[in-house]
């Protein structure tokens, strides 16, 4: 549904994208994360035609959005951070004004009515929209990016001044929405992406670092690591060197006796190898009993920490990358 071939953008002597490349097939969510002016927002605004790049090509539904940029358009559904509402028209003003605009061909009222219970604005829509809340200002921006029903929606932190209970809601509402579109979703909000993403692409200083299902992501196809902390008895130097034997262990640590005659070791090994059975199978033979075991692969969070170097924030409502705004 969506190719992005060899994408490049310059500021001046700054290279917002360097050569991104990545395709994304027909009713997935793919998740767009990244450090604060990583290029998100620029890949987002280049794939819907709001600005031009300096290199590579966007083909959206086999329409290239340089050639045939009208034909591009009509497929994509575009909610920007800030969406542009006319805060002076009523939402049912602003809604029947889209249709309009985008030349919508579905039964109006119905098309209208039915965007309006899912986004969940029916109860304010005969109202001025300078008179809602954040909140519904996003619904309502959402709400804009339905109407025509595009096979492709692109969000660009569509959350952002929502309440815990509304941010649910929109999570859930774009996860159905993923059944039936292909969408592209930007947030800051590393637990927002990974609750609604069938998969995610990690930019940074505008190149692609990974791109993965979160469950690949985690657990090692892209280069990943895992700690198995074992507590165990036998003698310590046997253990040490049974466990270095089995596949995929890259190292053993023991941590010195923690009750009578019982050792705690940390094995390090690939995160695509199991090591757990082959390390029972091991103790049970040579009769060491296992007391306890806890397997600890990288948390998403880890992964995107190692591939960018970005500080990680944290606060009672939404957890956050970066300092500084996006620069777009």
């Amino acid at each position: 549904m969506i190719e992005v071939k060899n994408l490049s953008k310059r500021y001046g002597e700054n290279m917002a994208l360097n050569r991104v490349s990545f395709s994304v097939g027909e009713n997935t969510v793919v998740g767009f994360l990244g450090p604060n002016g990583a290029g998100k927002s620029t890949t987002m605004n280049i794939v819907t035609g709001y600005i031009s790049a300096s290199g590579g090509s966007v083909t959206v539904g086999g329409y290239n959005t340089l050639d045939n940029p009208n034909e591009a358009k009509k497929l994509i559904g575009y909610m920007p951070e800030i969406p542009p509402l006319y805060v002076d028209m009523t939402v049912k003003e602003l809604l029947n004004f889209e249709y309009e605009l985008k030349k919508v061909t579905l039964p109006r009222e119905k098309h209208i009515k039915e965007i309006c219970a899912l986004v969940r604005i029916t109860e304010v829509y005969d109202r001025l929209i300078a008179n809602l809340s954040k909140g519904y200002r996003q619904r309502v921006g959402l709400a804009q990016a339905l109407i025509g029903n595009p096979p492709v929606l692109i969000l660009d932190e569509p959350t952002v001044g929502l309440d815990p209970k509304q941010i649910i809601e929109v999570r859930n509402l774009i996860k159905n929405l993923g059944k039936n579109h292909t969408v592209i979703l930007s947030s800051h909000i590393l637990p927002e992406v990974q609750a609604v993403a069938d998969r995610i692409i990690i930019v940074n200083r505008g190149k692609i670092v990974a791109d993965g299902t979160p469950f690949e992501l985690e657990h090692g196809t892209q280069g990943g690591e895992q700690k198995l902390t074992v507590r165990m008895e036998g003698t310590p130097s046997e253990v040490v060197q049974a466990a270095n034997s089995i596949h995929g262990v890259l190292a053993v640590h023991d941590f010195g006796q923690k009750e009578p005659g019982v050792h705690e070791y940390e094995l390090d090994a690939r995160a695509s190898a199991d090591i757990r059975r082959p390390l029972f199978s091991i103790a049970a033979k040579r009769n060491w009993p296992i007391l306890s075991m806890e397997s600890s692969e990288l948390s998403l969070e880890d992964v995107f920490l190692r591939l960018t170097g970005s500080t990680y924030l944290s606060d009672n409502a939404d957890r956050k990358f970066g300092k500084d705004g996006d620069k777009k």
